[in-house]
């Protein structure tokens, strides 16, 4: 058995995300934890957890390095 890893389709992506959700996507691929990016986004952690829940729902991915190879793609 073989596996493929397909990328998602970048632009598609992009205009998926809401753009709270793509500036926690892009503290989190920087390396943040989900308390910094709250604090940094003025957030509680909870709210953080959500959108990043949502995002992975969404994109249909499961690792915060998935996360951080799709904010790479997207340029965040």
């Amino acid at each position: 058995m073989s596996l493929t890893l397909v990328a998602p389709h970048v632009e598609t992506t992009a205009t998926t995300l809401a753009p709270r959700e793509q500036e926690a996507l892009r503290h989190i691929a920087s390396g943040c934890t989900y308390l910094q990016t709250a604090r940094l986004m003025g957030l509680s952690k909870h709210t953080v957890d959500a959108y990043l829940r949502r995002i992975r729902a969404k994109l249909g991915i499961n690792t915060t390095a998935e996360m951080t190879r799709l904010a790479i793609a997207l340029g965040l």
